[in-house]
């Protein structure tokens, strides 16, 4: 037995993991159409079809991601820079419980539309591989850029893709 083997096999377990929680974007998900849903919000009904016409930026977030703590400042940002000009940003949660997610809301402001999917098929339907995964949408439905994780380094060149789709 090589002497390296047990640091390969902890490798073989570990890496699976670590690359599903890294930064990745690509231009076009598997999905080239977003999936629809619908999901209980902070008070009413999201319904993802309603908001056709706007470009949507859909982030998928849990009270214990710590990159989320960072991206919702952002989030908040985008959507008033850009919501006068026809972007909606919404938050999806997928917290199993309602209170983490409040106790989340609490310490992290959003002024932006929040929906809940405590089950997850929402995210599932999207293709979530970590957290955040932010999905950008058409007016059309279609599926422009998507990205998981958050790296504040990265936001300049994902808002001119915001700018780009809000230009079409």
């Amino acid at each position: 037995m090589s002497p390296h083997a047990p640091l390969r096999h902890l490798l073989s377990l570990v890496l699976p993991f670590l690359l599903a929680f890294t930064t990745q974007a690509h231009t076009a998900p598997a999905l080239t159409t977003a999936p629809s849903f619908r999901l209980p919000g902070r008070g009413a009904e999201v319904v993802s079809d309603s908001l056709r016409g706007r470009v949507v930026l859909v982030d998928f977030w849990a009270s214990w991601c710590v990159p989320c703590r960072k991206s919702f400042p952002w989030l908040a940002a985008m959507q008033e820079k850009y919501g006068p000009q026809g972007l909606t940003v919404v938050g999806v949660n997928l917290d199993k419980t309602r209170p983490a997610a409040d106790a989340f809301l609490a310490q992290v402001p959003a002024p932006f539309t929040l929906a809940f999917d405590p089950a997850g098929k929402t995210a599932a339907a999207w293709g979530v591989k970590g957290m955040p995964s932010t999905f950008l949408v058409g007016r059309d439905g279609t599926l422009v850029y998507a990205h998981v994780g958050f790296d504040p380094a990265k936001t300049e060149s994902f808002e001119k893709r915001i700018e780009e789709a809000l230009a079409k």
